[in-house]
């Protein structure tokens, strides 16, 4: 088994590989993590594998946990076959799982830090004095559900998701490009109409203000020729009435 890019040198000589008899790939899941243990030190305290994965694959990873150094935070990734085996250490405990190779290392790595996370919220204050699978009980069902969570459900991948999204608005503003030109809208010319649409406006607010203040007069030569009318009229009136020099 050679070592993977990322993984440590001087780890000691290479393990046999899983078992490539029939049963050792016929059901694995393509792409798929296929295995998990928790273990300090050499003692395994949890395990689980897919029952569709067959093979030595345990034997691998009992001799993959003494070439692993007590270092927090250690990671690295083992080749074995069409396998990957994934090891990260925290908090005095080495976590591992054995995947598909073409999952790579993204997704495993992300398997193993939640692991981490579940096993320490639950036996953080009793795991550095357990005997060997005294959790298997209670968490063995907690690694099957998060493995199946991480090879089947598409949130499980943040960074994949996130990569989606952003090809899909690509897509999205490529295409909207697309019909722009294809209606021969060219940016330029979307500037230039821009520019217009501006002096349009500019225009038609200085012509408002000359057409508002052309209106203001008009209507005060409206209102002083009502009012001399109506002089006027007045005027006509008291001269029926009396006479011109106002004598009645």
């Amino acid at each position: 088994m050679a070592a993977a890019p990322g993984g440590r040198p001087g780890l000691g000589a290479p393990l046999p590989g899983p078992s490539a008899g029939p049963g050792a790939s016929a059901g694995a899941l393509p792409g798929g993590i296929l295995y998990a243990l928790v273990a300090r030190g050499s003692v395994v305290l949890a395990e689980h594998a897919e029952p569709s994965v067959a093979g030595n694959f345990s034997v691998v990873a009992v001799g993959l946990l003494g070439k692993v150094p007590a270092e927090e935070g250690f990671r690295a990734s083992w080749a074995a076959g069409q396998h990957v085996f994934h090891v990260l250490s925290s908090a005095g405990l080495t976590y591992l799982c054995m995947a598909d190779q073409a999952l790579g290392k993204r997704l495993p790595f992300a398997f193993l830090a939640d692991v981490s996370q579940q096993f320490q919220g639950r036996y953080a204050a009793v795991a550095s004095g357990a005997v060997a699978y005294e959790m298997n009980t209670e968490f063995a069902p907690v690694l099957r559900e998060r493995m199946r969570f991480f090879n089947t459900d598409p949130r499980a991948d943040t960074v994949g998701r996130v990569r989606g999204e952003v090809l899909e608005l690509k897509n999205v503003m490529v295409d909207n490009i697309e019909k722009v030109l294809g209606r021969g809208e060219r940016l330029e010319v979307l500037v230039q109409k821009t520019d217009s649409l501006g002096q349009q406006a500019f225009a038609f607010k200085r012509q408002a203000r000359v057409l508002r203040r052309h209106m203001w007069w008009q209507n005060a030569r409206m209102a002083v020729i009502i009012a001399a009318l109506v002089l006027l009229a007045a005027y006509i009136l008291v001269c029926i009435i009396c006479s011109p020099t106002f004598q009645c």
